[in-house]
């Protein structure tokens, strides 16, 4: 059986290390995940305590169309529903972009390190790959506009920016909005939009009407807390919805999922307290950061990407041995950082304190 060659040279997702697994290699009791930027608060009680409505009828295919949750969905960003596409995440989103408009012969544009789907997508559509490196964690938005050519397809920005924070204003979006050729597809993936608290920050539906080439990606993993059931969805114009629709999986969106993110986008105090108590603690982690002379990036997300004096795989090890997961930035392509998942301000203080000692120990 003959695979695609570019199959031979890639690595599937590696995800961090599960609690389970490091309670047992490390002896421990108490494991805290600030590895894969999820919500340490958990989810809307109002989807837990409708859960077990939640769970009837499960013999039959979910809604393909997910008409319910696109209504609930298009009322709340005030777009009309042909303008929207949902995904098992706004991964598979990425992946139904790519699977659309890459092919050998096209290529796309990114930043790097950015989201690694984008570029894992368009290698397996087989069209060729333009990673332009991060300045100070920023895109370096002027180098990827001189890279776009007749054969580029997707062009693809992450605010904020995952792994660094960093976060792209209006000004410089709409500047890449306005000197991109309307033939080439801006994908800008906000992931961690309910975090930004930025004044300078693009409205970008409300930006869907002046850019027939833009394309919004949002999710219900972060800041929903519905990591666990994974859905996503897409906002762009109803031609770029139409085109992206044949490429989509018939029932890729389960019941539960659907029925879960019309509950969490009801409860929208739940996503004020958790996006305030997020900030508090990403203020303090950084106040911390500069007292002890450790560098950062400003981040405008629920993670903050550290600079160490030591390798990052190093101080990912000592934590883990503490029993705190993190992400170590040798695995993101920014050697000497990890990124840290902002936590509870308990389990915040108790992660400053090991790395304090760790610092401290390397002084030595």
């Amino acid at each position: 059986m003959k695979a695609k060659e570019i199959l031979k040279g890639m690595s599937p997702y590696k995800p961090g290390k599960q609690i389970e697994e490091v309670k047992k290699e490390y002896g421990l009791d108490k494991i805290v995940k600030l590895a894969s930027n999820e919500n340490p608060f958990g989810f809307s009680p109002q989807v837990k305590k409708q859960l077990p409505k939640l769970i009837e009828q499960l013999e039959k295919y979910p809604d393909g169309y997910a008409a319910a949750l696109r209504k609930k969905v298009a009322a709340f960003l005030k777009v009309n529903e042909e303008q929207l596409i949902f995904g098992n995440g706004s991964d598979e989103v990425v992946q139904i972009i790519c699977r659309t408009f890459l092919e050998p012969g096209a290529n796309t544009i990114m930043a790097a390190p950015t989201f690694p789907q984008y570029k894992h997508n368009a290698l397996i559509e087989g069209a060729e790959v333009r990673e332009v490196p991060l300045v100070d964690g920023r895109h370096d938005l002027k180098t990827m506009l001189d890279q776009v050519d007749e054969n580029t397809r997707v062009l693809w920005l992450c605010t904020p920016n995952n792994p660094t924070g960093v976060h792209l204003s209006a000004e410089e979006i709409k500047k890449v909005l306005n000197d991109c050729p309307p033939s080439v597809l801006v994908v800008l993936d906000e992931a961690y939009y309910e975090y930004m608290e930025a004044e300078d920050a693009l409205d970008s539906v409300a930006a869907l009407s002046q850019f027939d080439n833009l394309m919004v990606l949002r999710t219900f993993s972060k800041a929903y807390g519905l990591a666990g059931l994974r859905i996503g969805y897409g906002v762009g114009s109803s031609e770029i919805i139409s085109t992206l629709e044949p490429a989509r999986e018939p029932f890729n969106t389960s019941t539960i999922a659907q029925a879960a993110a019309i509950l969490a986008l009801d409860d929208q105090q739940f996503i004020s307290e958790t996006v305030k108590e997020n900030a508090v603690n990403k203020r303090k982690l950084m106040e911390f950061l500069d007292q002890e002379g450790l560098g950062y990036f400003p981040s405008e997300a629920n993670f903050v990407l550290v600079h160490l004096p030591v390798s990052g795989d190093e101080m990912f090890e000592h934590l883990l041995s503490k029993g705190y997961i993190v992400r170590s930035g040798e695995a993101l392509g920014l050697p000497n950082s990890i990124r840290l998942t902002i936590g509870s301000q308990e389990d915040m203080a108790e992660v400053q304190s090991e790395i304090k000692e760790r610092l401290i120990g390397i002084s030595k």
